[in-house]
Formats: structure tokens, sequence, C-alpha cells
């Protein structure tokens, strides 16, 4: 595989997006920076990390999606693959809080944004951004955020961190095909508040109960409200309270 270390950039995202542009760029690339001064979070977000303590990078990943309506498949991977390696690192009480931030002990280790470029073709091209919290250990600003080095009381290579990410992404793509039902099982079964009643803020800064219920193919989140009904909300369109 590839690897791009830069010093500083303002979005690996972007940095990888304008050099698949241009360049028949090796599938499974990857982009790290030691300090990231735009970092993206879902639709607009800000993601913010101490430089030269976390893990920021970005992944090609190319001939996997070819549908537009199963976008949500790769988030589905990427959730699993990256809590897979936190998990083998031993880092405990790893769930997913939908659509695919990763926690542990309810506290934000890891964003992940992926943007998708149609091609001309057809081709989806996809731009995987990973954000880990590595070495950090001062979140007096970020209270509902950790890190592996503050959960373990240990540092990590971050380095090692992305290739060993990178490497198991490999291999559960090639494993996609015969076994998807499986994954997304897996990926049910990891998602954070599950099955327990949760307060959640609507767009309309309304509070109310619900019970998350599962996530439709297109990555909508489903609810189980009161009156015994299924809601389901886009990204951005609700928010748990927790």
């Amino acid at each position: 595989m590839k690897l791009i270390k830069l010093d500083a950039i303002d979005s690996t995202n972007d940095f990888l997006k304008a050099l698949a542009s241009q360049d028949e760029l090796e599938n499974f690339t990857i982009v790290t920076a030691e300090n990231q001064t735009k970092g993206k979070g879902q639709v607009g977000g800000v993601w913010k990390s101490e430089a030269g303590k976390n893990l920021t990078m970005s992944v090609l990943v190319k001939d996997f999606l070819f549908d537009s309506e199963e976008v949500f498949n790769l988030s589905v991977v990427v959730s699993l693959v990256v809590s897979e390696a936190l998990k083998s690192l031993k880092i405990p009480n790893v769930c997913i809080k939908w659509p695919n931030d990763i926690l542990s002990y309810n506290k934000k280790l890891v964003g992940i944004l992926i943007e998708n470029t149609i091609k001309s073709d057809g081709r989806i091209v996809s731009v995987v951004g990973i954000g880990i919290n590595v070495n950090q250990t001062d979140y007096s600003e970020l209270p509902n955020a950790s890190s592996l080095a503050v959960i373990s009381g240990k540092s990590f290579d971050k380095e090692e961190l992305a290739v060993l990410i990178v490497e198991r992404l490999k291999e559960k793509i090639k494993l996609w095909k015969t076994s998807s039902q499986l994954f997304w099982e897996d990926y049910f079964k990891m998602l954070f508040k599950k099955g327990i009643p949760t307060p959640f803020r609507n767009n309309n800064d309304q509070d109310f109960m619900g019970i998350i219920h599962g996530v439709s193919k297109s990555g909508k989140l489903q609810v189980l409200l009161e009156d015994d009904s299924v809601a389901e909300f886009e990204i951005k369109e609700v928010k748990m309270l927790y």
C-alpha cells in the first residue's frame, strides 16, 4: 500500500480527493498528517485534534461501491474494521454510535467521514477519513471525548495503527460479497444504546424518548417511538442525549 505522510495539511480528505482526481492512484492509498488544520466531521462538523498526538488519516477505496443506494455499506465495513482494530489493542467496551463514531466507556475515540465521488463512467470512488484520539490526554474542552492513551494508560504508534486498519479494511472488503449479512448483523450488535430507552432531540429542539430499533440499508437511524411507530432519521436530523 502507498503511504503519504504529511506534516501539516488543511484536510487529509481534501488532499486525497484532489490527488485521486489527477492521478490513477493505487487502491488503499493512505494519507496521514501530524497536524490537520481544518479537519472535517459529519455534515459540516469540525474534527479537532492536538497536533502530533493523534491519527488523522484518509484512505482511498475503489471498486467496492457500485450503486449510490448502497454507499452506507462502506460505513458499516469501516466502523467494524476500526472497532476490531481497537479491540485488538485491548481497548475495552468498544461500540459504534450511529452512524460511525467509535466509543469506549461512552467516550468518543474515533470519528469517521466518508466522501464519495461518482466518476463520469459511473464508478464510485471513496475517500475514507478516520480521526482517532491516540496519545492526547487533555480533554478538558471535550468532555465527551477520550483517547486510547487515557483509557489504556499507555501510548501507541500511530503509523502502526494506520497500517493495521488498512490491512483489515482490505481483508473485510474481500469478504463483503459472501458475508455482507454477517457484517450488518455485527454492526447492529455493536450499536451504542441499541434496545435501550434513550432521550433524543430533533431538529426543532424537541426532546423525545425512543429506542434504537436498527439502521436502514441507506443508513437511516430507525427509532421506536412511544406510540409504537418507527421513525427514520438522516444524519444530523436527530441527536442522542447521553
